[in-house]
């Protein structure tokens, strides 16, 4: 089945949000909101956290959770059970430049990959809170 195929097991399935645990709250929300341009959705708090709703641009979300209580920031995130999250992109050279511009660590550089009938390019970073983020463009795609 081609990629953007809708489900056809549950309807409306779609990701509605990735949660990240973050090491700095601010400099978290500053990052996806001013270097990657997403719009804070909403902010409330749960279980005495800050926690921030991100519209990233397609209808689904990123949100971000204030550190825990007592736990000391800049640490590598305890118990992340997120490999990776993918951003996909239509111009991936020009966020790739946002992000190194903004002094984001580049564990991956640009390429270009074949998967199978689908050509994409990719590149990954680490954020704020040190999760690992692909940026994930769509060259061109083959019938099979």
């Amino acid at each position: 089945m081609p990629i953007g195929t809708r489900n056809q097991t549950i309807a409306g399935l779609g990701t509605h949000h990735i949660a990240v645990q973050t090491q700095d709250y601010d400099a978290s929300v500053a990052f996806y909101t001013g270097v990657l341009g997403m719009d804070k959705a909403v902010e409330f708090s749960s279980g005495g956290r800050r926690v921030a709703l991100l519209d990233i641009g397609d209808g689904s979300h990123l949100e971000l959770f204030e550190p825990v209580p007592g736990t000391s920031p800049g640490g590598e995130a305890e118990g992340n059970v997120v490999f990776h999250f993918a951003l996909a992109t239509s111009d991936i050279g020009t966020a790739l430049e946002r992000v190194r511009e903004a002094g984001m660590e580049i564990t991956v550089e640009l390429k270009t990959v074949d998967l199978g009938p689908l050509n994409v390019s990719l590149a990954f970073f680490k954020g704020p809170s040190g999760e690992v983020v692909e940026f994930f463009q769509v060259n061109n795609q083959t019938s099979t």
